[in-house]
């Protein structure tokens, strides 16, 4: 991928350790240690909970401070020699196999990432607010007036745009293709919204 402006640098890392006093549905957290145990081993999960001094154990439909997950994203970061930003797009960018082997018909109704990242407000949000009531999921814009880039609008308040480049990385691998990403705007730096200009291509064999 091409970064394009450092928007991973200390400004974006020091505000995603902080809580914004939003709420996570129980189902991210669930996710996030699956990877860490398929990732890192079965016992790493119970480090991870011990590091960030989180004694919770998460069902799906419950919905925890952010600020919970984001000190469980932060000591994955330190056992991975990571940023959390870092750390946030690893999970973003690998849990998507995972979303995929759940949730397949949104993926195979799609055949590109381009066409899967345009069902986000219209069918998938949709859908994750059926299963998971109370689900505050992001809000995304989108311009495709050029065949060639998908220029993306991400707004939260809980500014987890890290984790939005991670899901957009594993989209792209879950469709054979290579996404270069460039950041143009971004919610750590004082803009409205984050947008990301995306453009997509094949992967070479």
């Amino acid at each position: 991928m091409t970064p394009g402006k450092d928007y991973g640098s200390a400004e974006r890392e020091a505000v995603d350790q902080s809580s914004t006093g939003g709420r996570v549905k129980g189902v991210i957290f669930n996710l996030l240690e699956e990877l860490v145990r398929r990732e890192f081993g079965e016992s790493e999960w119970n480090h991870v909970r011990q590091d960030a001094d989180v004694d919770a154990a998460f069902t799906s439909l419950d919905t925890y401070p952010d600020a919970v997950l984001r000190k469980l994203v932060a000591a994955v970061a330190k056992r991975a020699h990571q940023t959390p930003g870092e750390a946030l797009q690893w999970f973003g960018r690998h849990s998507m196999p995972l979303l995929a082997s759940q949730y397949p018909t949104f993926f195979a109704t799609q055949s590109s990432t381009r066409s899967f990242i345009l069902t986000l407000n219209d069918i998938i949000h949709p859908e994750v607010r059926r299963l998971y009531p109370g689900a505050d999921v992001p809000n995304f814009s989108f311009d495709t007036s050029s065949p060639d880039e998908l220029t993306l609008g991400y707004q939260s308040p809980r500014k987890l745009c890290a984790l939005a480049q991670g899901f957009i990385e594993g989209a792209a691998d879950h469709y054979g293709e290579t996404v270069d990403v460039e950041q143009s705007e971004c919610m750590h730096r004082g803009d409205a919204k984050c947008v990301f200009r995306l453009r997509f291509r094949p992967r070479a064999q």
